[in-house]
């Protein structure tokens, strides 16, 4: 789906494939087929966008087999389906049964993190609709926190400015600009957009930006007006936006809220949490240990980082960050200018929701991901953007 800014900017809007498990690229052809497909076609849409997942195999296999990409290529002008952004944090694996801190490895102190970025990029290049301005790729924020010592910042550095340079020769050898958004996470070596300033301050800003994810933005109780206020003020262009929502707690030690907490404890994934004190933000670096007996304490607000449906309420007492996403995307694009020009709706947790919020069959999952587009898409129009080629 795409929309005009007031200003005269394309923006796409599209939803993250990383909800489904394909490893291959069999894989990223039938949930082209049969989810991207079923979901423009459940929104009555011409063209829907998707921000593809590239595990490294078929980033591999696509960047160097032609008749492969061109396999990929087909399905998406049969299906109406366009990808300007690819997501390639997760390097494989990501629907493993239990992944938590596997999806930051390798991280960017490893060679392999930079090779497969670079495949991706010379992927999308070729995939991009040729009246896109531009192609983006979200990465992990470096790694995780700890071990994180200089001899690995060292390396991330020069593997950073290593990809730099092979996005400037992607340019020059296919005329397509594709630019890399690192993304703030809980627990990272960047979690907080000041952290980014920090860490990304010799970074080429015309290859290298961020990929704002408001989940993890509204985790960490960060305003999004003020973050992309500092973002400008150093330079650090917004490369895409993952559009997402968190879990929030008004009263952790409530029993009834607790229960309903722990709910959303499970296994695959790694679910930090982050608590409001005055100036400071406790947490812990996943909800059971937040949960457990010595866990995080204290009355102040909990945010957890679940990335839950944005259109839909969880279970009362909890809320989840809609409101704040609200805020952050009207900082972002309801201003006379447009802050970013991709949208990814990133709730990749379907499958591990509370058994009873979760989709029952393919179709289950295809309208609930049609709901959260369409959600997001309303709220653009509200924020003053035109629908571009939809059907009347």
């Amino acid at each position: 789906m795409r929309f005009r800014h007031p200003d005269g900017t394309v923006v796409h809007l599209g939803y993250g494939s990383n909800v489904h498990p394909a490893e291959t690229v069999d894989g990223i052809v039938h949930q082209l087929e049969v989810y991207a497909a079923g979901v423009r076609s459940r929104l009555g849409q011409d063209l829907l966008g998707v921000g593809l997942w590239l595990p490294v195999g078929a980033a591999r296999v696509l960047a160097n087999d032609a008749a492969q990409l061109a396999r990929v290529r087909d399905t998406l002008t049969r299906n109406g389906i366009e990808i300007v952004t690819v997501n390639a944090f997760p390097y494989q694996g990501f629907h493993d049964p239990v992944v938590k801190q596997a999806v930051y490895r390798p991280d960017w102190s490893s060679r392999a993190r930079l090779d497969f970025t670079l495949d991706c990029a010379r992927v999308l290049a070729q995939l991009l609709p040729e009246d896109a301005v531009h192609g983006s790729i979200s990465t992990l924020p470096f790694g995780w926190r700890a071990p994180w010592y200089a001899d690995r910042a060292a390396l991330a550095a020069e593997h950073l400015s290593l990809l730099a340079e092979g996005l400037a020769k992607l340019q020059t050898d296919t005329g397509r600009n594709v630019r890399v958004g690192i993304e703030p996470e809980p627990g990272c070596v960047v979690e907080r957009i000041a952290e980014a300033v920090t860490r990304m301050a010799d970074l080429d800003p015309e290859r290298i930006g961020l990929c704002l994810d408001t989940c993890h933005l509204a985790t960490g109780f960060e305003d999004g007006a003020t973050a992309l206020k500092t973002l400008s003020a150093n330079g650090i262009p917004v490369v895409k936006t993952q559009v997402s929502a968190a879990l929030h707690a008004e009263d952790p030690m409530d029993e009834s809220t607790r229960e309903a907490l722990a709910r959303y404890t499970e296994d695959r994934f790694l679910h930090q949490v982050r608590q409001s004190a005055g100036p400071r933000v406790a947490g812990r670096d996943d909800l059971p240990e937040a949960l457990a007996e010595h866990g995080l304490s204290g009355s102040a607000p909990w945010r957890v980082h679940f990335h839950v449906p944005v259109h839909a309420d969880p279970e009362p007492p909890l809320v989840s960050t809609r409101e704040h996403l609200v805020e952050t995307m009207t900082a972002l694009l309801g201003g006379p200018s447009a802050g970013t020009d991709h949208l990814e709706v990133e709730t990749y947790t379907w499958g591990v929701l509370p058994p009873e919020r979760r989709p029952r069959d393919d179709q289950g999952l295809i309208d609930g991901i049609a709901a959260e587009v369409q959600w997001t898409a309303d709220l653009l129009v509200r924020l003053g953007l035109e629908p571009i080629g939809a059907r009347s």
